[in-house]
This record gives C-alpha cells, sequence and structure tokens, in this order.
C-alpha cells in the first residue's frame, strides 16, 4: 500500500514556528515515528511553500497512490486551484490540519480544500496525520 503525506506553506518550520500551537517536533522527527509504526505501508513525503508545486505533486500521484495525507497549510483558505486538482484525482485524500482551524482567526473557517476530500481531521496535532493514515488503510 503507498500513501503520501504531502504538506504545504510554512510546514517545513514545524518545532521552531509557533511551539505553543505546533510544537517542538520537526515533521521529518515525526515522519520517522510515523515509518516505523507503519512498517507495512510505502510512505512519500513530500512539502512545498508553492502552490504549483503542491498541485504538480498531488496530479503526479493522484492516479497511482491508495491514499493521500495533505495538509494544505494557510492555501486552505485560499486555492481554489487545490481544491480542483484533489477533485480532478482518484486517489482518496484526507485533510488535515494540526491546530484547530476553526477556533482560530475568521478567515481560517473557510477552506476550499474539505469538501473535495474524503475526510478532514482538525485540532489533533501531529495525531491526525497518524488517524487519517489509519482511515485510509482501513477504507482502502
Amino acid at each position: 500500500m503507498k500513501i503520501a503525506i504531502i504538506n504545504g506553506p510554512n510546514l517545513n518550520l514545524l518545532g521552531n514556528r509557533e511551539t505553543n500551537v505546533y510544537g517542538t517536533q520537526s515533521f521529518e522527527q515525526y515522519f520517522e515515528n510515523i515509518e516505523k509504526q507503519f512498517p507495512h505501508i510505502d510512505f512519500d513525503y513530500f512539502q512545498s511553500n508553492l502552490e504549483g508545486e503542491l498541485i504538480n505533486q498531488l496530479q503526479q500521484i493522484g492516479f497511482e497512490y491508495n491514499g493521500i495525507v495533505f495538509n494544505p497549510g494557510g492555501y486552505t483558505h485560499t486555492s481554489v486551484a487545490l481544491g480542483d486538482c484533489i477533485a480532478a484525482i482518484t486517489t482518496p485524500v484526507v485533510e488535515v490540519h494540526i491546530s484547530n482551524i476553526f477556533a482560530r482567526e475568521d478567515f481560517r473557517k473557510i477552506s476550499y480544500i474539505s469538501a473535495k476530500c474524503k475526510g478532514t481531521i482538525t485540532g489533533l496535532g501531529l495525531k491526525g496525520y497518524e488517524l487519517a493514515i489509519k482511515w485510509l488503510i482501513e477504507n482502502k
């Protein structure tokens, strides 16, 4: 089974950025734990701060992988193009947000991504990625 984890803008700063919201662990450290926890899964990880690169990555894998865990970061609230891309691919996508986007600024309560995904996990910290992976495994 192949699952991709794709992170959007500023998630490369995890461990350093707003640690009171996002914690002190880098995503690379967390990803190592995920690989150990799910040794039977073939994982790919991709992060970009650029919207077009995220779209290219989704299109590249979106017809051949078994699942995608996607944290679009701030593009959640601005990118119709990412939503359209998710609608166009056949691989199921689960949207994940580390913080509770509904408990933050009003503009973060709007998502151009959620309706195109199989589900959304928000506000459970990095644990949201693990839950998304479990869902993808159970619903393959």
